[in-house]
């Protein structure tokens, strides 16, 4: 499981570098993005994709949110980069391919999947948007 984490963290800096991060913030984003995959992990052994996947988006967005106030930088930033490693790219994939290959029972299913893993993404998202500025930074001590 580390191995996966660890490659998380790498995948997530290079995306950084492709999205324009700027590279102090580079080991921030490698931390969030680990933390949502480890996260999502442990909770897919318990729960469902989608409800692992909530849970971890929550987990990016709290540290995406508070690394901005601790940074002084916008969120979007730490977001855009963290949430890379649970988006269901292989989802649509296999349901682009299931489309071309005439296989359409399973790209209904494999395209819902994909459908109600990127749903609870969004709503990890706003969920934790809704918390006020000032409480992350309270929490942070910052002015």
């Amino acid at each position: 499981m580390m191995t996966s984490v660890l490659a998380a963290m790498v995948g997530t800096v290079a995306f950084s570098l492709l999205f324009g991060v700027p590279r102090k913030y580079y080991p921030y984003c490698g931390m969030i993005g680990g933390a949502g995959w480890l996260v999502y992990s442990l909770a897919v052994l318990r729960w469902a994709p989608e409800g692992a996947a909530l849970l971890a988006t929550i987990v990016v967005m709290l540290l995406s949110r508070a690394a901005a106030v601790w940074q002084r930088c916008p969120a979007t930033i730490f977001l855009i980069s963290g949430i890379f490693p649970l988006v269901p790219g292989a989802g649509i994939y296999w349901t682009s391919y299931y489309i071309v290959t005439d296989q359409l029972n399973l790209a209904l299913h494999t395209g819902y999947e994909a459908v109600k893993t990127a749903v609870a993404i969004v709503l990890g998202i706003v969920f934790v948007f809704e918390i006020p500025q000032k409480v992350f930074r309270k929490l942070l001590g910052k002015r």
